[in-house]
């Protein structure tokens, strides 16, 4: 998946440790790591420059007098046209790069601290980047199951792209996944089956891809107990993030549609509490909220938040994007007038006050503000990371009111941007700026002490997803002669588990995808409405120009046999001589 990368392999009689520098440009650009002792060696090499002669030394470990070097020509791969500037010093990220995750049709990129990219991946994997112990990556899948963003799942892999594990999750994957400290996944999905999204979580076990846990949001929220200005009846609450809280063994949730970061109890699914601004709640929530200790003058309440945290004194951090910046819907602020920032809240539990003790960002006003994706990292007190990726400008420099994802291919001269700070004691340690969104930037080591030698053999499938939910009532339609009319340029990719349908059709217009035999039909239904119409696009990867093109994925589970393909058009049922096996 990185296009920036190789593996290098060989054998030694006697099980040997090895050490590899990946030359940097200059000195301070150098990546060096030491692999364990092995007999057959199978080297992962990262961070290599696009364009460019890459030289890789290697030598058996305390034996750099044997050192032997290799030559990598890395081919264009057209890696640096989204780098605006990078502003840190040599010292300070040493042999770590930034890495952004995408939230358009950029893909994931690293930078180290000339700006130069040290990562390009050339496959949509998108969300957060997480890495475990032993070295190895946690993104998504890049197998959509709905649209714009819900993928199968988690893959599992190294930075090179060999991918070891998929885990497939019931309904999907989207946004954020953690890691419990018995090696258990906490990850995102929706309640498909009654017709929501971005509103459930499932804890899996990391071995075994078994669902362990489920929780669904409904258990502790009603929707629509508060409508920020992105709500929708199918994504009510909006789950951007998650944190779970050992300590106390619950879970904060960030809800981009409610306003709200939300603390539940690990075990019975009780609401703890609630940080935002309690105006426009209904009473019964009341008893939830905190009330601003007196005295604070610059205390603001977050809205259409992401990222939420928790520090190890219990602080609880996000990034506020303060989209439309109230609940109340006659005072929504415009993009020219607002802002976005990193804040950290100190809670008490038992008086139920809230104090704010750090922002940044609210200073630089409307030129940082983001109303969608973002997100802020802890690294210490007073030390923090926040990537303001969602930017945008309108054709005449104005900031915008618009999702980037959804006007990335617009012709009027939209320009798109990022800006990942990092801010250490009032120091400002770096900042990459970059000409596109993305969803989230993260400071990573390429090598990680202790990981091992890459591991050939095959990768598996764990898990499995739900079965699609089929249309209520099934649409009436009278076989029409022929096959599908070509303008809709239907075509169809089946894999062992989903099939997915493409086709064109008319904003509006009545559509289902039907798979039959001699004893069953099956219908689902095909959304035909303009891209536009999302509140949240928080990533636009897998949208395309044309808002008459259409995506439908069909799970597998749950069928059996043969069926064939076809197509409800309006009245008409059309064949497209397709036939696929379950």
């Amino acid at each position: 998946v990185n296009a920036l990368s190789a593996v290098m392999l060989f054998n030694t009689e006697e099980e040997m440790a090895f050490t590899i520098v990946i030359k940097g440009k200059e000195k301070e650009g150098d990546l060096i790591h030491t692999f364990p002792k092995a007999k057959e060696h199978v080297l992962p090499i990262v961070g290599l420059y696009n364009d460019y002669e890459n030289k890789i030394e290697i030598w058996p470990y305390q034996n750099p007098d044997k050192k032997v070097t290799h030559t990598i020509k890395v081919a264009d791969v057209d890696t640096d046209k989204n780098i605006i500037s990078m502003d840190t010093t040599k010292e300070y990220l040493k042999d770590q790069v930034i890495f952004s995750c995408p939230a358009t049709s950029d893909l994931s990129i690293a930078t180290d601290y000339r700006g130069d990219l040290r990562i390009k991946f050339d496959r949509a994997l998108i969300w957060d980047i997480k890495q475990t112990n032993d070295g190895h990556f946690w993104m998504s899948s890049d197998r959509l199951i709905k649209m714009p963003y819900v993928l199968s799942g988690l893959y599992e892999f190294d930075l090179v792209g060999k991918i070891y594990r998929e885990y497939r999750i019931p309904n999907g994957y989207h946004h954020d996944q953690i890691f419990m400290d018995n090696g258990d996944l906490m990850v995102l999905s929706g309640d498909f089956e009654d017709h929501t999204v971005e509103d459930r979580l499932y804890v899996i076990d990391r071995e075994t891809g078994e669902v362990k846990k489920t929780i669904n949001y409904k258990e502790f929220l009603e929707p629509g107990a508060n409508k920020s200005g992105s709500w929708s009846d199918e994504d009510w609450f909006h789950n951007n993030s998650l944190w779970y809280d050992k300590y106390t063994n619950s879970i904060s949730l960030s809800g981009r549609h409610m306003n709200a970061m939300v603390n539940i109890d690990y075990d019975t699914h009780e609401l703890n509490w609630i940080i935002g601004d309690p105006e426009c709640w209904p009473e019964k929530y009341q008893k939830y909220f905190f009330t601003p200790k007196a005295g604070q003058e610059d205390f603001g309440w977050q809205y259409e938040q992401h990222s939420v945290f928790h520090t190890p004194n219990g602080d609880v951090g996000c990034f506020d994007n303060h989209h439309f910046g109230t609940n109340n819907p006659d005072k929504y602020l415009d993009a020219k007038d607002n802002y976005s920032r990193g804040v950290i809240y100190r809670i008490d539990t038992d008086k139920m006050e809230i104090e704010q003790t750090y922002q940044y960002g609210k200073e630089r006003g409307a030129e940082w503000f983001s109303p969608y994706i973002c997100n802020m990292v802890y690294y210490g007190e007073d030390y923090y990371l926040m990537h303001s990726g969602g930017i945008a400008f309108d054709g005449d420099g104005n900031p915008s009111n618009s999702l980037g994802a959804l006007i990335q291919n617009n012709d009027d001269g939209a320009k798109l941007y990022s800006s990942t700070v990092i801010m250490n004691h009032g120091k400002k340690e770096l900042e990459l700026k970059t000409k596109s969104n993305y969803y989230r930037a993260e400071k990573i080591s390429l090598y990680k002490e202790g990981s091992n030698n890459l591991t050939l053999g095959k990768g598996e499938i764990v898990g499995k997803n739900a079965k699609t939910v089929e249309n209520d009532v099934k649409i009436p339609a009278e076989e029409a002669e022929g096959l599908i009319d070509p303008k809709r340029e239907a075509r169809i990719e089946d894999q062992f588990d989903m099939l997915t349908f493409y086709a064109k059709f008319e904003k509006g217009q009545l559509a289902a995808l039907v798979l039959e035999n001699d004893t069953e039909e099956h219908q689902y239904f095909i959304s035909t409405a303009s891209n536009n119409i999302r509140g949240a696009m928080c990533s636009g990867t897998f949208l395309t120009d044309d808002d008459r093109d259409t995506r439908t994925v069909v799970m597998k589970e749950g069928l059996k046999g043969e069926y064939k393909v076809k197509v409800i058009i309006d009245d008409k049922k059309y064949d497209t001589g397709v036939t696929i096996e379950a």
